[in-house]
């Protein structure tokens, strides 16, 4: 192999040694970090310093890298979203987003609601920095969004206050005990009729892919396969009952979008 070649792949492997260490570092290394030191406990407890510390936030937030680590499928789950909401008639409605997402998928959401008639447009977050963020990204349309630091698991939100409720890939990152918590949650605000989206991994059907994603989530996620089985959101959701869901998976089954409808009242 010629010496060129050889320093190439080299600094190649070290590039994604370093890479793989930082993200370990900023999220499973840090919550095992926090679980062993005292006062660690809280609502906040299980959230990565990459979706806590200003810093981090910036740093990571470079629409790029967001589309890597969704294997450049980013902007087809955006599109499903906004598509369909862009074809809903919100006029004079609320429409919540539960949980700041890193990306442009906050700005498409709302330009997409706004442009379907929706009267206000709510951000819920548990992260303050996370809000900040966010609010950083919508100067467009600032007199339409209201700002919330929420949990997702105990909204403030009356019942059937919303028209539409998105949540782009938050629960894989949740404990277990609060994944359910967060879909009956984001149901009960949702009006009758009213559409819950919701973007997410999902177990790839092509053994290559289902073997690399299954890595993934061991070193980095490990919260995240419990949608593969156990904790798959369709199942928890129809398990509620009055509610009517649709599944679409993208990239050999590696992402899916599910749109979870609230039955109308008879």
């Amino acid at each position: 192999m010629p010496a060129w070649l050889l320093y190439i792949f080299v600094s190649f492997v070290c590039v994604l040694a370093a890479t793989a260490l930082f993200f370990f570092t900023v999220t499973r290394g840090a919550l095992i970090m926090r679980s062993i030191m005292p006062g660690s406990s809280g609502d906040a407890a299980h959230v990565y310093p990459i979706y806590s510390n200003l810093r981090l936030i910036r740093m990571i937030d470079f629409q790029p890298i967001i589309a890597a680590i969704l294997l450049f499928q980013y902007d087809r789950l955006v599109s499903a979203i906004t598509d369909d909401l862009q074809h809903t008639n919100l006029r004079s409605k609320n429409v919540l987003i539960t949980s700041c997402a890193f990306g442009n998928v906050i700005p498409r959401v709302v330009n997409a609601a706004v442009d379907s008639g929706a009267r206000r447009v709510l951000i819920a977050d548990i992260i303050k920095n996370e809000l900040d963020h966010a609010q950083s990204k919508l100067l467009a349309h600032a007199g339409k969004i209201e700002f919330l630091e929420e949990n997702a698991i105990a909204m403030k939100q009356a019942d059937g206050s919303v028209a539409a409720n998105v949540i782009f890939f938050l629960l894989h990152e949740l404990p277990h005990h609060l994944k359910g918590e967060a879909l009956k949650e984001a149901m009960r605000v949702l009006e009758p009729g009213g559409k819950l989206y919701l973007a997410e991994f999902h177990r790839p059907k092509l053994w290559v892919l289902r073997a690399l994603s299954w890595t993934y989530f061991k070193v980095f996620e490990p919260l995240g396969l419990a949608l593969w089985d156990s904790h798959d959101p369709v199942k928890q959701l129809e398990a509620m009952g009055g509610v009517t869901c649709e599944r679409r998976t993208v990239f050999f089954g590696n992402f899916q979008i599910v749109v979870a409808t609230k039955d109308k009242v008879a």
